[in-house]
């Protein structure tokens, strides 16, 4: 009897077990159902257009000042006084440095001195040869004495030229002991301390001043693209704007600056099969500086017709280039394409998009292929022809 009432109670237990067992599927089954789905993941999206883009060829290059002059001692003597600040921006006809005088008064003392002299002489001489002339036409003197007082009017004359001669130098050397600045621009250290001897034997080197507005960008094409630029060029001067690598971040929210080609050489350099060209720049704000590497475009031509997209948002892996679109079903889509013509700010489609795509440029690392997305068009604010224009890269109408 006591056996069978364990039992009992045993298989009462059982079934509330299982019945709490069931409640707790149930429960978790209900919850799996309410579960969520995941939303689109959001992202920016632009709308792929073949357009009139204007093609720009970029190189990279070094500036160059337009104008560098080495400020010299052009007379000897004691460095009194430098007056500016080392890197400052200096105008033509400032005093820079003062060399000790004394010596070039004296000189010029001097030289006033004997033309004064000699001019006094002068007045005598022509006074002598007056006073002989009558008397020489009257026999009462040779005619050998006025002949030597007109050869000393002549002697006088000549030592007269040469003491104006000498006078103008030596004023000429005083006015060198005040070191003037020959033309505007930025001046750089100064080479030799203030009470040092200068200008002895090799004139010495005080200083030099660049003129960086406008500035010159040498950069070198190879003789293909060269070719490439006459080919497509549609004007008869080349627009060009030049930009400073991205590692220079105070520089990177600033438009390009603004130039034309203004030279290229006659010939290829036999060593690197380059031609040298030249970019004139204006830099009203001396942001760019002597020796700076940059990038050059060249504006070639705004008539072709091309599929452009943004080059960040182009992948690649084994199987080659691609992008993402956003399908009629707001999924993602691997599309492969071909690249072509790339630069900086954008890269030429030559297969793959046909356009109307709608590329995806936002949260590339999270895509895959079929993931539900939520695009947002950004195409009026970061398409290519946005950043361009962004970029003073598309060029005025003549």
């Amino acid at each position: 009897m006591r056996n069978k009432l364990i039992s009992l109670v045993l298989l009462f237990l059982f079934f509330i077990t299982a019945g709490c067992s069931n409640d707790q599927d149930n429960i978790q089954s209900e919850k799996k159902e309410k579960k969520p789905e995941t939303p689109p993941l959001p992202v920016e999206v632009i709308v792929v257009q073949k357009e009139k883009v204007p093609i720009w060829i970029e190189y990279t290059g070094k500036t160059k000042a337009s104008q560098e002059v080495e400020v010299r001692a052009r007379v000897a003597g004691r460095l009194e006084a430098a007056f500016f600040n080392e890197g400052n921006y200096v105008e033509k006809g400032k005093k820079l440095f003062s060399i000790e005088k004394t010596t070039y008064e004296a000189a010029v003392s001097g030289a006033k001195a004997r033309l004064e002299g000699d001019q006094a002489s002068m007045k005598m001489a022509r006074a002598d040869v007056d006073r002989y002339k009558p008397l020489v036409a009257e026999g009462l003197a040779p005619r050998v004495t006025l002949e030597q007082h007109r050869v000393r009017v002549m002697e006088l004359a000549a030592a007269i030229k040469a003491d104006r001669a000498a006078l103008t130098e030596a004023e000429l050397n005083l006015q060198y002991t005040d070191v003037i600045a020959p033309i505007s621009g930025r001046i750089g250290r100064i080479n030799i301390d203030v009470g040092n001897i200068v200008g002895y034997g090799d004139k010495t080197l005080l200083t030099t001043i660049i003129a960086d507005d406008p500035m010159y960008a040498y950069f070198s094409p190879n003789e293909e693209q060269f070719q490439l630029v006459k080919q497509y060029r549609s004007r008869a001067v080349l627009d060009a704007r030049v930009t400073v690598p991205d590692s220079f971040r105070k520089m990177l929210d600033r438009k390009p600056l603004k130039g034309v080609v203004d030279f290229n050489d006659n010939r290829v350099d036999g060593m690197t099969g380059t031609i040298t060209m030249r970019a004139k720049v204006d830099n009203p704000d001396h942001d760019l500086m002597e020796g700076t590497f940059v990038y050059v475009d060249l504006f070639v031509t705004d008539q072709a017709e091309f599929i452009m997209i943004p080059p960040g948002i182009v992948l690649d892996d084994q199987r080659g280039s691609f992008v993402y679109t956003v399908d009629d079903k707001g999924t993602a889509k691997r599309v492969d394409i071909s690249r072509g013509l790339e630069t900086r700010n954008y890269l030429a489609v030559t297969d793959g998009l046909k356009g109307g795509e709608k590329a995806i440029l936002s949260g590339l690392a999270k895509i895959r292929p079929g993931l539900r997305v939520d695009p947002t068009d950004v195409t009026e604010s970061r398409g290519v022809i946005a950043i361009l224009r962004k970029q003073g890269m598309i060029p005025e109408k003549e």
